[in-house]
C-alpha cells in the first residue's frame, strides 16, 4: 500500500514538472542538517514524498545530484558578484570591496551550499554546467581584479596573482566567519564590515 501511494505521489510530481525541484530542496535541507556526509538520495526520496527510484527520473545518482546542487550555488554566487560590480561606484577599490562583501554574505546565507561547492570528490567535475558556472563567477571576480579586457591566462600565471590573492582572501574571510571564529552573529558582522574593506584594499593598491 506505501510502495503504490509513493508511486502515485511520485507520479503526480513528475507529471507536473515539480520532482526535481522538490528532491533539490530536500536535499538541500538534508545537507543544512547533516552536512554533506550525512547526505543519501534514499533520504532525499523519503523527504521529497517519493520512492526511493524516483530520483532517477532525474539524476543517475547522489553525485549526479549533489553536481547540480554546487552548479546552482555557483551560479547563484557568479549572479550576486555581478550585481555587486554593477551596483559599486566606478572606482577599483570600491568595486572589489562590494564584492568581496557579496562574496562573504553569500557564504553566510547559504552555508551549507557553500561548503557543498568547494567538495569536489563529492562532484562530477567534468560536468559541463557545474564547470561553466564556476568560471562565470571566478571571471566575475578577475575581470574587477585586472579588467574585463584583460588577457585570459592560466592560473598559475604571475598575471593572476592579484586576482588569485582577492578570492583567496574574501574565501579565507567567509571561511574563519563560518567557522564562528568571529564570534557571535553580531559580533561576526561589525569584524567583517571593519576588516573586509581594509584588507581588500590592499589588494586594491596596484
Amino acid at each position: 500500500m506505501t510502495d503504490n501511494l509513493n508511486s502515485v505521489k511520485m507520479g503526480q510530481s513528475y507529471h507536473h514538472g515539480n520532482l526535481r525541484q522538490s528532491l533539490l530542496d530536500s536535499a538541500i535541507n538534508l545537507i543544512s542538517e547533516k552536512g554533506v556526509e550525512g547526505f543519501s538520495l534514499r533520504e532525499t526520496a523519503r523527504r521529497a514524498g517519493v520512492s526511493p527510484a524516483a530520483p532517477k527520473h532525474h539524476f543517475a545518482d547522489s553525485r549526479a545530484l549533489l553536481t547540480a546542487l554546487a552548479t546552482s550555488a555557483f551560479t547563484d554566487l557568479a549572479s550576486a558578484l555581478e550585481q555587486a560590480n554593477m551596483d559599486a561606484p566606478p572606482d577599483d577599490a570600491l568595486r572589489l570591496q562590494a564584492q568581496g562583501t557579496a562574496y562573504i554574505r553569500f557564504a553566510l546565507g547559504a552555508p551549507a551550499l557553500f561548503g557543498l561547492m568547494w567538495r569536489s570528490a563529492r562532484l562530477d567535475m567534468e560536468d559541463a554546467a557545474l564547470l561553466a558556472a564556476k568560471q562565470r563567477a571566478f571571471v566575475a571576480l578577475d575581470h574587477v581584479v585586472r579588467g574585463e579586457d584583460a588577457e585570459q591566462v592560466t592560473l598559475e600565471d604571475p598575471a593572476m596573482d592579484r586576482t588569485m590573492a582577492h578570492w583567496a582572501l574574501v574565501h579565507g574571510l567567509a571561511g574563519l566567519a563560518l567557522d564562528n571564529l568571529f564570534g557571535d552573529e553580531s559580533n561576526r558582522k561589525q569584524v567583517l564590515d571593519a576588516v573586509t574593506p581594509r584588507l581588500v584594499a590592499l589588494i586594491a593598491a596596484r
